[in-house]
């Protein structure tokens, strides 16, 4: 296990050097010029010159490119063309409601999504599975803006049970946005644990303790659930980093002063170090899940061995 893990930490480098090369190319492809933008409207051309010597936008992008590696593996992410503050800092301050907002969504959308599919697999052909379908569906086809909307109506103008928008740290400022965020995750969690379910219950193996005369629920909860549980545990992975790369628009809706609305405010005005930080903290954290997921595969089932 250990030599895998080491293995798994070491391929994790070429990846990110490929991302960086890829962050860097994307955004200097955007259209805009950030000097222009700093300088004003009505700068003259040597302002607007001045900007970007000072900026490094002058110099060849290769050169760009080196220099920014060479910040990079110093922890030196870069001062923020809008704030004029380091990025590291900014990251940090709006890093911790990011994760507290995905991983309260992800926590509620993996135990009903989870839920929802397994009942819908054990009855599978009755109400319980349409109904369950049916909600399935329903989350995945609302879009995220209208959702939040309507729950912010409902909940927090008409009931007042819940703030509008904002964060300071109270439990309940987390409901809404966390239902938002976690309403598709919790529908494709559903369909996807009743499509494992219902693969795994067609196996020889759950057929032969039926017939051994293993009660239903000790077939389903210790031979089927277990079995089901390893594909589901890699849609977990996955779509918990969708979670944190698509907050944007959840946050932006509940003005959640977290990544989102941060990398919304850069795009807007070509802030090139935030913009190349958080592409590069996105992909970080989709290759840190998947070796994640592939240590817990083993804890789920001692049979996987990895070599």
């Amino acid at each position: 296990m250990l030599r895998f893990f080491l293995k798994r930490c070491l391929a994790m480098i070429p990846v990110l050097f490929v991302v960086s090369v890829l962050a860097f190319a994307f955004v200097h492809l955007l259209p805009g010029d950030p000097a222009r933008m700093m300088a004003g409207p009505d700068a003259d051309v040597a302002t607007i010159e001045a900007f970007r010597q000072q900026l490094g936008l002058d110099r060849p992008l290769p050169e760009q490119y080196v220099r920014y590696i060479g910040k990079l593996l110093v922890g030196d992410l870069g001062i923020s063309l809008r704030t004029k503050i380091a990025v590291f800092d900014e990251i940090a301050l709006r890093y911790t409601p990011t994760m507290v907002l995905a991983l309260c969504g992800m926590a509620w959308s993996v135990v009903f999504g989870v839920l929802f599919g397994a009942i819908a697999a054990i009855h599978s052909g009755k109400w319980q599975d349409y109904t369950a379908m049916l909600v399935s569906v329903s989350g995945i086809s609302v879009p995220q803006f209208w959702l939040g909307l309507l729950l912010i109506q409902l909940f927090a103008v008409y009931l007042g049970w819940f703030p509008v928008a904002g964060y300071s740290g109270k439990w309940q400022e987390l409901v809404l946005p966390s239902l938002t965020l976690g309403a598709t995750v919790a529908a494709i969690m559903a369909r996807f644990t009743l499509s494992a379910f219902l693969e795994v219950l067609g196996e020889e193996y759950i057929s032969t303790a039926r017939a051994k005369g293993v009660r239903e629920r000790l077939v389903m909860w210790k031979h089927a659930f277990r079995n089901a549980l390893i594909p589901v545990v890699t849609m977990i992975g996955l779509q918990f980093g969708f979670l944190l790369g698509g907050s944007v628009v959840v946050e932006t809706v509940f003005a959640w002063p977290g990544l989102g609305r941060y990398m919304i405010e850069a795009v807007g005005v070509r802030d090139y170090p935030v913009l190349q930080a958080l592409l590069l903290l996105y992909s970080f954290h989709f290759v840190f899940i998947n070796l994640v997921v592939d240590m817990v595969y083993a804890l789920i089932n001692p049979e996987i061995r990895y070599e």
